[in-house]
C-alpha cells in the first residue's frame, strides 16, 4: 500500500467520531508512528501502550495468559483497552479498543509459526483476526509492516471508513476473522457481569459534546425520576459551567441484588422521554465512580455527603475515610452538594464538618438556587409503588 493510500485512510480515521485506545505487543508497530503523524490525531487516538515485555503483559491482563501470543489474549487487550476508551474518551463520544498480539521474526529462528491476533470492540462489536505468516519470506520489518497495515484495515472498518486496499499478504496468507455482534440485551449482561464498565444513553440533543470539559454527574436509581432531579442537575450545571450533564444509574447495588436488563431498560425510557443523557454503569460506590468517570463532578445531596465523609462506612477507620475520598481527589473529581432533608432537618454542606483535606473537593449548591424536598422514595409511596 502507498504512503498517499495510508494517510488517505487515516484521514478518514481521524475524521470519524470514535475514539480509540490501543495495546500493542509484538508488532504492528509502524501504525503508532503513521496514526499520530497525520494531523488530527487527537481526535482518535486517546492512548496507546505497548506492553512488550512478559511483566508488562501479565500487569496489563492482571492474570498470566495461557499463552501471550494467542486469540484470547487479543481478545482481552481489546476489551481492557475499550473500557479504558471509555474513561478517556469524550462524553458520548464512540469508543473503540484495539488489541495486538503478534510473534514475528526475530534475531533467533522461531520453531513456531510467524503468527499474530488483532482484536477490535466497539459497543456492539467483537472482531478478531489471526494471520499466519510464510515463514522466512519477509525481514522482521516487513512482517510488521505487513501486520501494521492489516491492523490499519481493521481501525478503519470499527471507524466505519472505506479501506479496500491490498494489505500485501500472499494468497496462501489467509486472515482467519470472527466477529460477534451484540445487541442492546447483551450489552447490558456485560455491564451487570462487570465486564464492560459502562454504557451510554446520549438522548440530549443540542448538546455540544466536543467543548464538554468534563462529564457532571448525578447519580441515583431514579425510580421514578422526577422534576427534582432534573433541577439539580440543570442548577448544578450552570455552576459549573462547560460540562456535559449526564445522569447515572448503578446496575449494580451495594446491598441489593442487581438490576435486571428489563428494569434497567424500563429506567432508560424515562430520560429518552425527557431529552436526557443517561449512563448505566457497573459500580455502586462513589471511590469506583471516580476511577471510571475521571475528572467529572457528582451531584450529590448533602445525605449522600454526610456518609462520604462518615468513618462508620468505612469499617470505623478515618484513615481509611480519607485515603479513599483522596483517591477520588486525585482522579480530578469534584462533589457539588445540594441541600436535603438529613435526620428531619434541612441541611446544606456548611453545616457538616468536612476534613481539611478535602474541602476544596465539595462544592456548595446554594439552597436559594435550589431546594427540592420531594424525593422518589415519597413519589413511590404517593403512587402505592
Amino acid at each position: 500500500m502507498s504512503e498517499a493510500g495510508v494517510r488517505a485512510v487515516i484521514e478518514g480515521i481521524h475524521s470519524s467520531p470514535t475514539q480509540a485506545v490501543l495495546f500493542l505487543s509484538g508488532g504492528a508497530s509502524q501504525i503508532i508512528g503513521w496514526l499520530l503523524s497525520v494531523p488530527g490525531a487527537s481526535n482518535t487516538v486517546l492512548e496507546t501502550v505497548v506492553p512488550y515485555s512478559r511483566m508488562s503483559m501479565i500487569q496489563l491482563l492482571s492474570k498470566i495468559p495461557s499463552k501471550f501470543c494467542s486469540q484470547d489474549t487479543a481478545e482481552d487487550m481489546a476489551l481492557l483497552a475499550y473500557n479504558r476508551a471509555l474513561k478517556l474518551s469524550t462524553p458520548g463520544s464512540p469508543v473503540l479498543g484495539v488489541g495486538f498480539t503478534g510473534s514475528l521474526a526475530s534475531s533467533r529462528p522461531k520453531l513456531g509459526d510467524h503468527r499474530f491476533h488483532l482484536s477490535t470492540r466497539t459497543a456492539d462489536r467483537l472482531w478478531v483476526s489471526t494471520v499466519t505468516l510464510s515463514k522466512g519470506l519477509r525481514t522482521r520489518e516487513q512482517e510488521d509492516k505487513v501486520s501494521s497495515h492489516i491492523l490499519l484495515k481493521a481501525i478503519a472498518n470499527a471507524c466505519r471508513v472505506p479501506a479496500t486496499f491490498d494489505s500485501g499478504l500472499t494468497e496462501s496468507e489467509v486472515s482467519d476473522e470472527c466477529e460477534k455482534q451484540f445487541d442492546e440485551d447483551q450489552e447490558l449482561e456485560q455491564l451487570i457481569n462487570g465486564q464492560i464498565y459502562f454504557k451510554i444513553y446520549p438522548f440530549a440533543s443540542g448538546t455540544d459534546m466536543s467543548t464538554a470539559e468534563r462529564k457532571i454527574i448525578l447519580s441515583g436509581s431514579f425510580h421514578p425520576l422526577h422534576d427534582g432531579h432534573l433541577k439539580l442537575l440543570e442548577v448544578a450545571a450552570s455552576i459549573c459551567g462547560d460540562v456535559y450533564p449526564c445522569f447515572e444509574i448503578s446496575a449494580v447495588n451495594a446491598d441489593k441484588p442487581p438490576l435486571t436488563v428489563s428494569q434497567i431498560k424500563d429506567r432508560v425510557k424515562q430520560f429518552e422521554k425527557v431529552g436526557k443523557t443517561v449512563i448505566i454503569s457497573s459500580q455502586p460506590y462513589f471511590y469506583k465512580k471516580a476511577e471510571i468517570f475521571p475528572g467529572s463532578a457528582f451531584v450529590i445531596g448533602a445525605d449522600t455527603a454526610v456518609r462520604l465523609i462518615n468513618p462508620k462506612y468505612y469499617d470505623g477507620d478515618y484513615k481509611k475515610m480519607l485515603e479513599i475520598l483522596i483517591g477520588c481527589k486525585k482522579t480530578g473529581c469534584i462533589f457539588l452538594v445540594g441541600g436535603r432533608n438529613v435526620d428531619g432537618a434541612f441541611k446544606v454542606l456548611e453545616d457538616f464538618d468536612i476534613p481539611e483535606e478535602l474541602r476544596d473537593m465539595f462544592i456548595s449548591i446554594p439552597a436559594d438556587k435550589f431546594r427540592v424536598d420531594i424525593s422518589s422514595t415519597d413519589l413511590r409511596k404517593s403512587f402505592g409503588m
